[in-house]
């Protein structure tokens, strides 16, 4: 693992150095053996990891959440700092999400490109259909994989203004009848998370199939 950040290190450096674009940037990757295919796949894998992450922190915070409907009395100011920071992990790993599709968007259009500019570089009429026919299956598999995680990406936003907007209420209203107000919301909350999740599951299953795909 060591090695392979200190690769990843050495390649960003030398991207930086000509010019810190795109394809300096998967060129420099192809020097040392590591193809757009092979970084797609990693992107995918990682948006996976990230999706996983998320379903657990929105979890994690929907409990805490829950927690409001056994209060019994204490610091509110304590329950606050928890709700918030509960908020606040949810939109940082929700950020974390979004950054790695739209990483997964970049290489997939600069593989699909360079694919598609390459079918003519081809002699035999024979293969380039069938490379042709390749690239259509794999640009057919990968948009049912990119809408799925956009779809899942999407069904974080109602969560998060939710999340957002007990939290302003109660930090705005440090009392007993704010905690009955928010326990009001909390079986909004808990569908809009079970439907976060179902997305969820549906976006990693969808990862699998096509990190399975690309690996044959």
């Amino acid at each position: 693992m060591k090695q392979h950040n200190w690769i990843a290190a050495s390649i960003l450096a030398f991207a930086l150095t000509l010019g810190g674009c795109q394809s300096a940037y998967y060129a420099a990757w192809e020097q040392v053996g590591v193809e757009k295919r092979d970084i797609l796949v990693d992107r995918v894998e990682e948006a996976k990891e990230s999706q996983e992450d998320a379903q657990e922190q929105f979890s994690s915070a929907l409990e805490e959440f829950s927690s409001l409907i056994n209060y019994d009395g204490g610091e509110l100011e304590r329950v606050y700092n928890r709700l918030n920071d509960q908020y606040e992990d949810s939109r940082a790993a929700a950020d974390e999400v979004s950054s790695r599709i739209d990483k997964i968007e970049s290489v997939a259009e600069a593989l699909f490109e360079e694919w598609n500019e390459e079918l003519e570089q081809y002699d035999s009429a024979e293969l380039k259909r069938a490379s042709a026919g390749k690239l259509r299956d794999t640009q057919g598999r990968y948009k049912s994989l990119i809408q799925t995680m956009r779809k899942a990406e999407h069904s974080m936003e109602p969560v998060l203004r939710a999340f957002n907007d007990n939290v302003l209420y109660l930090k705005h209203n440090l009392n007993a009848n704010a905690i009955g107000a928010l326990q009001g919301e909390l079986s909004s909350i808990e569908n809009d998370v079970q439907s976060l999740i179902s997305e969820m599951n549906s976006a990693i299953a969808e990862s699998d199939a096509f990190i399975q795909a690309m690996q044959n």
